[in-house]
């Protein structure tokens, strides 16, 4: 009973995710827990860069947002849009601020790679704020993270590959 309820799971144990509001992670393995009285089956998904674990109820996770790592496209794509012309609005800063946090625990790689192509400074701009820099840090990361599991390198080379695009950007304006 319990292999037939396994093979009709959308992720695997040993698979790499995308939870939203946490970034990559690797499920580690499939429970049953009771909760509340009710049985429930769980993905546990172990975060190493925040030496954290999470469990999500097996029916709920793509609900919840998890996914998949992004396909070779996607990643492509992620990388052009950050060669693109930043598009920064022109509202309050703190409503632009909601905007990009909500863009960075969407756990879409497109949205997330727009917070890092707006927010990005080159060596001739002026310097950052301190939360622009905390949303410009939190974006890269995560991006990182999910580019080095797709193409399994390990972070820093994901982080100069991701220098290099917006390097192109700079040349590009």
């Amino acid at each position: 009973m319990a292999k037939k309820a396994s093979a009709e799971l959308a992720f695997e144990v040993g698979q790499s995710v995308v939870y939203p509001a946490h970034g990559v992670g690797k499920i580690t393995s499939v429970e049953k827990q009771t909760v509340a009285g009710m049985d429930l089956e769980v993905y546990v998904v172990s975060f190493d860069q925040d030496k954290m674990i999470l469990r999500v109820p097996t029916n709920r996770a793509e609900a919840s947002g998890m996914r998949a790592l992004a396909g070779s496209k996607l990643v492509d794509d992620a990388l052009k849009t950050l060669g693109g012309r930043a598009r920064i609005k022109r509202t309050m800063w703190s409503r632009r601020a909601q905007e990009y946090e909500a863009k960075i625990n969407s756990g879409d790689l497109i949205s997330i790679a727009e917070v890092v192509r707006d927010l990005h400074r080159g060596e001739d701009q002026p310097e950052q704020s301190y939360s622009e820099r905390q949303l410009y840090e939190s974006a890269l990361d995560r991006m990182a993270r999910e580019l080095a599991a797709v193409e399994n390198i390990d972070k820093g080379d994901a982080m100069e590959k991701l220098a290099k695009s917006l390097a192109k950007k700079k040349v590009a304006a």
